[in-house]
């Protein structure tokens, strides 16, 4: 058995559990190693429909981009793992630069930790009990730990301390300053975000080492609002580590930053002052790891910033014609429980011929609503598809397309699948 969890996962069998696989590899008994190991071609090699894909290129382009622009920026960069939950791609932002993986839920941080995550930043006020005990046992068995998460009221101080009450290390927080009136989470003034330091300054159970904020929650976000709002949590950091609230740690914890606008948590994070003690200036983002085919790619600050990057959408649903009933109708076998579609109905890419293997552009074909387990089609006249044909769809929003898929392959240019991708959610 290999010590290494995240190669143990090779060891899983292709069966049921994973949808879109080659039901003779699981009739052969292969474990997902050997599958590997065989290379099938995506078109050819038994794979059923639907079946989620991704773009070994287009992942591979994406890690690198944003390890990159981070570094050339001086960031920290710990993306969130709450959009893929796949720990082999943690392992991959890992080697790519990144200092750890944020979490939204403690689920989240234990699948971290079962893969050897080493520092998790939770971006949320932990107030749960058990969870915290948790939290306590790991960083007493581990010295090596490194776990930071949001703070936002004194009542959760409060709750936080007494979960924590006798545990032999500190847990590390951060002060969420929220993004102002109707925004998520985080406290609202600065008025409140020195009252709950205050709190956390009154415990021995927990140690205050920074300021972290989700710009995205801006109200109306745009770059003059998020700027100013990254400018007051800049401004808090400040004002705290000249009252001496940073004293007795060995660096100030400064973070912000989903996909939306990390561009100007950049610009105003080079703005910081030099502090009495280093800054950890620390990135979020994460849908970029596979980026998508709508949301996202209208919102990424590239399309602001091109001469400092890309990303390229990695998804790509394939689905098959199962009915033609009309010249302007046709159904595909995928539907919500396959597609993601909070943040708008897929595209229709591409068109392919299972019999010749050519692949067109989905010209005139559009999806127009989605049923469970299918997708309703509409097309410009009777020869956009026929019964048989391949779909592909593109998509919205990483987080609700990997959650449906547990098992994921890679797959490069020529159909030929490399890798496959193991999902907890």
């Amino acid at each position: 058995m290999p010590s290494d969890p995240v190669q143990a996962l090779a060891q899983e069998p292709v069966d049921h559990r994973f949808k879109g696989l080659p039901p003779d590899a699981g009739q052969a008994g292969l474990t997902v190693g050997e599958l590997t190991a065989q290379r099938r071609s995506l078109y050819t090699g038994g794979f059923t429909t639907p079946v989620l894909t991704l773009d070994a290129e287009a992942l591979s382009h994406n890690l690198a981009a944003l390890g990159t622009y981070a570094e050339r920026h001086g960031l920290a960069f710990a993306p969130h793992g709450k959009t893929c939950m796949a720990p082999q791609l943690f392992r991959r932002q890992l080697e790519h630069g990144a200092w750890g993986i944020t979490a939204a839920v403690p689920h989240q941080a234990r699948v971290y930790r079962a893969f050897g995550i080493q520092r998790i930043f939770l971006a949320n006020e932990l107030v749960d009990a058990a969870a915290l005990r948790w939290v306590a046992a790991e960083l007493a068995a581990d010295p090596d730990f490194r776990f930071v998460c949001y703070v936002d009221s004194v009542r959760g101080v409060q709750l936080m301390d007494r979960a924590l009450q006798g545990q032999s290390r500190q847990v590390d927080v951060v002060v969420e300053l929220g993004a102002g009136e109707g925004a998520r989470t985080g406290a609202r003034t600065d008025e409140d975000c020195r009252a709950v330091a205050d709190a956390v300054a009154g415990t021995d159970t927990l140690r205050l080492v920074g300021i972290a904020g989700y710009e995205a929650e801006v109200p109306g976000a745009d770059p003059d609002s998020v700027h100013a709002y990254l400018r007051r949590l800049t401004g808090l950091a400040v004002e705290f580590d000249k009252a001496g609230r940073f004293e007795g740690i060995d660096e100030i914890v400064v973070s912000a930053g989903g996909s939306a606008w990390f561009d100007a948590v950049a610009d105003v994070f080079a703005e910081l002052p030099e502090l009495s003690r280093p800054v950890l200036k620390l990135l979020r983002s994460g849908a970029y790891v596979s980026h998508d085919h709508g949301w996202y790619t209208r919102l990424t600050p590239f399309n602001r910033i091109p001469e400092e990057g890309g990303l390229r959408p990695a998804f790509r649903l394939w689905t098959q014609v199962v009915s033609r009933p009309s010249p302007t109708q046709a159904f595909v076998n995928a539907g919500k429980r396959d597609i993601a579609y909070d943040l708008g109905l897929p595209e229709a890419e591409l068109v392919r011929d299972p019999l010749t293997g050519a692949e067109r552009p989905a010209t005139g074909i559009r999806v127009l609503k989605l049923s469970d387990q299918h997708a309703w089609l509409e097309t410009d006249s009777a020869e956009d598809v026929q019964v048989g044909d391949w779909v592909a769809l593109g998509m919205s929003h990483p987080c609700t397309i990997f959650e449906k898929w547990p098992l994921i392959p890679v797959v490069e240019a020529d159909g030929t699948v490399t890798e496959y991708v193991r999902t907890f959610f």
